[in-house]
């Protein structure tokens, strides 16, 4: 059968414009000029309803000071809400005597709703122009859902401390994941960074040499992205750490300002990893439209009681799996293989339960002559609207009997029934809630910790089942 996909990056790049068309309907900017005050009034009176808000309001928010001041562009920041999809920031060229937390305000100079993560780059010199002064403006921020709407207050009013003599922001700001954390480590990394104002588009270049130190380091691979985000395609497999930068491009894809700093990471396959997990998207990280495999918050892996080394790929299925096996799980030797994979499949019509079980079949037996033992856990479902919504995706309408059959097949291997936990949320339907998975696939951070409170639960029977069945068939 001949399965038409498209890459990972394709579609996340897709997701983001989607979800920016639907987030930033009502974007409006604002300067001091009387035209646009008369239309930051229209705006925030169209947003004056207050809402029944389920989030707090974020806090940390960047502290400046007259003797700490930032860039006439400076990157500004606050704490992750992992319930947002974005978020809205106003600006103010003083600080407002009166003003309600619950509702966008008349007084604001700037508002924005296109930001998608909990960081952004304001270009204070474009909204203020000629005004600009010692003095502080002052910002705040708040979280919202897919639909727009807040789903907590506003911050507190943050000073925002200025100074045009600062050198100007020119370059990415790479999000930086430590790897000492559980669920850290991926051998298909994600490179994320926080997004120039004025970028249309990013170049980014992989080394195995630190560039910064080395005159003749040549990338050994380069890569373009319409978003700050890219899923590496390779699987990096090196004793030494890999390299990365990243540089703005404009519309054209020529170069806008400087290069990043450079970041690293390692996998180090010799490090004696006990446990590996190896997967699709679901075990790679993610969720919730906005965040990634480097918001360790959607990792199940982040929440286990141990650790392991992450071999998911997102967008595979379960061939995709066999066809790697060698190249990305033998490296590591890993003692246990925790296998979870197969909701691309059975959501495909163009996949059946058949071919799926098959490949799982496949790799049991990859497993168990490589002294390796497998654990599989069943499927949590999926919400096919949701999807729909997500990526203007079909589901097989069959396919909760899909699911059924192959999580019945599973349940007759070494294997965690992460599926089982999922039952008592389920909707009547049988489908994955919103509220556990906004994008009808990709479980958000409860969705998570079920799927990694069911695992440390039932490790110890797993793994000891899953030993014994290799040793009893294991030539």
């Amino acid at each position: 059968m001949n399965h038409s996909r498209i890459s990972f990056n394709e579609k996340i790049a897709r997701l983001t414009k989607k979800v920016m068309g639907l987030v930033t309907a009502s974007l409006i900017s604002f300067s001091c000029t009387p035209s646009l005050a008369q239309a930051n009034e229209s705006s925030a009176a169209k947003t004056t309803e207050v809402a029944e808000f389920t989030d707090p309001a974020p806090t940390n928010l960047t502290m400046t000071t007259a003797d700490a001041p930032l860039s006439l562009s400076p990157i500004i920041r606050w704490s992750k809400d992992t319930n947002a999809v974005s978020y809205e920031l106003e600006l103010f060229s003083k600080k407002p005597k009166k003003i309600s937390r619950e509702n966008a305000s008349k007084k604001a100079i700037y508002r924005t709703s296109d930001i998608y993560a909990n960081a952004v780059n304001i270009p204070i010199d474009e909204i203020v122009g000629e005004n600009v002064t010692r003095q502080p403006l002052w910002w705040r921020v708040r979280a919202k859902n897919l639909a727009g709407e807040p789903i907590s207050p506003f911050s507190d009013l943050a000073p925002l401390y200025t100074n045009a003599e600062l050198p100007r922001t020119n370059a990415p700001v790479p999000n930086e994941m430590p790897e000492d954390e559980l669920g850290a480590r991926l051998l298909y990394p994600v490179y994320s960074w926080v997004r120039p104002h004025d970028a249309a588009g990013f170049t980014i270049e992989l080394y195995d040499t630190d560039p910064d130190t080395t005159d003749d380091a040549v990338p050994i691979d380069t890569f373009t992205s319409p978003i700050a985000e890219f899923y590496d395609p390779s699987p990096r497999l090196s004793e030494e750490p890999f390299y990365w930068r990243v540089r703005s491009t404009d519309e054209n894809g020529a170069p806008i300002g400087e290069w990043s700093s450079v970041s690293s990471f390692t996998t180090s396959p010799s490090e004696q990893w006990d446990i590996g997990v190896m997967g699709d998207s679901i075990s790679h990280g993610g969720g919730h439209l906005s965040y990634g495999p480097e918001d360790l918050e959607f990792s199940w892996l982040h929440y286990l009681d141990f650790p392991a080394i992450n071999l998911s790929q997102s967008g595979n299925v379960t061939a995709d799996l066999v066809e790697r096996f060698e190249r990305d799980v033998l490296p590591f030797r890993p003692h246990y293989l925790i296998i979870m994979a197969g909701s691309n499949d059975l959501r495909s019509d163009e996949f059946t339960t058949a071919e799926a079980i098959d490949n799982i079949k496949a790799l049991t037996i990859k497993c168990i002559a490589r002294g390796i033992s497998p654990i599989f856990l069943t499927l949590p479902p999926v919400n096919a609207a949701s999807i729909r919504r997500a990526f203007d995706e079909p589901t097989d309408p069959d396919w909760q009997r899909k699911f059924a059959e192959y999580n019945d097949f599973l349940r007759t291997l070494p294997h965690i029934d992460v599926a089982s936990s999922f039952e008592a949320y389920s909707l009547d339907d049988g489908s994955l809630p919103e509220w556990m998975g906004l994008d009808g696939l990709h479980e958000d951070v409860i969705g998570k910790q079920l799927i990694a409170a069911r695992v440390n639960a039932d490790w110890d029977r797993a793994a000891a089942e899953a030993d014994k069945i290799k040793l009893e068939i294991r030539p």
